[in-house]
């Protein structure tokens, strides 16, 4: 990025902000850094090419989210500084669209995401998790919980939605995790989008004719409605399916909390009627991801906190900062179920708001359920240090999860 004149009398100094791989709930440190240097600072990360403004405060954050100022579409052939070595915008893919064609391509698959269209799940999601539950329990300690609940669990239910056959779940989780891994390559990587992309093209061509609530059943209609086109269809497939198996991490980074803290854990065993407003906590409280997510661009000049954003400047966001923000947030470093409100921006803000957020509190209050009430005595196998957590990842979460628990009630 080139030094621009501004009317900012200095600017703040770039900051390198490097991969951490961080272990449990751990803040990152860098992060706290910038926070601590001022509401907005310059940063540079492993990949891509120069610097990025990084906006920190919750009302800032909210601000840049919601101003048509700030463009997802104009990064699109840009190599801004960026976390992932791979990390390569598709045109059409609806995370890099603005206004009005972002709502264009949302509103498509609306209906899977509305308050009636992730009730319609409950029953069918309690019903999936209560047989890997039981599966568990015959089966007896030890387990690993990760590999038979946290992640099987929102794999089955992102699949359910999307409407992918139970035989192709494991098709979709490998690819994920291939995609979110910076671990295996940027090859790797873009082999893996692409095989997934083929896969939901297939899938999106045979339901055109589909009355099906589905995701990809929607998205066909859309399709043959002329609503949007196949490239659209087929990326914004791909990124509900990622972001719907992101829940797994989520979902393991809560068991962990709640096995490291069992005074927590107590508390909820005691207050079933405190989890809805819990589970808000836990995700404020969470780093669900590694540094920051996707960039915008400024199309005019644009003053935030006193600083002089210039047109054509590239601008990160940290929702993880916001959900930090002591003006915001008192004592924002200790996990208070009794907090609220609770304006936390865990799932974004403005147009780009995660369109899976309902689904993903409906998938965490259902396995927070099952570990307070279905697994008595349910703690660690091992010390919490020694819990591994993903290396390499762009979304935050435990790789395994050691548990054992008392056999009988």
């Amino acid at each position: 990025m080139t030094e621009k004149t501004t009317e900012t009398a200095v600017r703040p100094p770039v900051r390198e902000w490097p991969a951490l791989d961080l272990h449990g709930v751990d803040f990152d440190p860098v992060l706290t850094r910038l926070m601590r240097e001022g509401p907005v600072t310059r940063i540079r990360l492993p990949n891509g090419e120069g610097w990025a403004w990084l906006v920190t405060r919750h009302e800032d954050v909210r601000t840049v989210t919601n101003d048509p100022r700030f463009s997802r579409e104009a990064v699109m052939g840009r190599q801004v500084t960026r976390l992932a070595p791979h990390f390569i915008p598709q045109a059409g893919a609806v995370g890099f669209a603005d206004p009005p064609d972002h709502t264009r391509l949302r509103r498509s698959v609306a209906a899977a995401f509305t308050a009636r269209g992730v009730e319609r799940l409950r029953a069918s999601a309690r019903s999936m998790l209560d047989e890997m539950v039981d599966g568990l329990l015959a089966d007896g300690p030890p387990a690993d919980l990760t590999e038979r609940l946290l992640a099987p669990f929102p794999i089955a239910v992102i699949c359910e939605l999307m409407g992918v056959p139970a035989a192709d779940r494991h098709l979709m989780h490998t690819w994920t995790q291939l995609i979110l891994s910076s671990a295996h390559g940027a090859e790797v990587s873009e082999r893996a989008r692409n095989e997934m992309s083929a896969y939901f093209t297939h899938l999106v061509r045979s339901r055109c004719d589909s009355t099906g609530e589905d995701v990809t059943s929607l998205l066909g209609a859309a399709v043959a409605a002329g609503e949007i086109t196949e490239d659209e269809a087929v990326g914004l497939a791909v990124l509900v399916q990622i972001g719907g198996e992101a829940v797994t991490n989520n979902c393991g980074n809560m068991a962990y909390v709640l096995l490291t803290r069992p005074d927590l854990a107590a508390r909820l065993r005691a207050e079933p009627e405190l989890r809805p407003q819990a589970i808000d906590e836990l995700l404020r409280y969470i780093p669900h991801r590694s540094a920051v997510g996707l960039s915008r661009i400024a199309l005019e000049d644009v003053d935030i906190a006193g600083v002089r954003i210039s047109e054509g400047d590239a601008v990160y966001v940290s929702y993880l900062a916001a959900n930090r923000d002591p003006d915001v947030f008192p004592d924002p470093d200790l996990i208070d179920f009794d907090r609220t409100p609770n304006p936390h921006v865990s799932f974004g803000f403005g147009p780009h708001y995660c369109v899976g957020g309902m689904l993903a509190r409906l998938e965490s209050e259902l396995l927070v359920e099952a570990l307070l009430d279905r697994f008595p005595g349910l703690r660690l196998a091992v010390p919490a240090e020694e819990v591994p957590f993903r290396k390499g990842a762009l979304i935050r979460g435990p790789e395994a999860m050691p548990v054992t628990w008392s056999e009988s009630g």
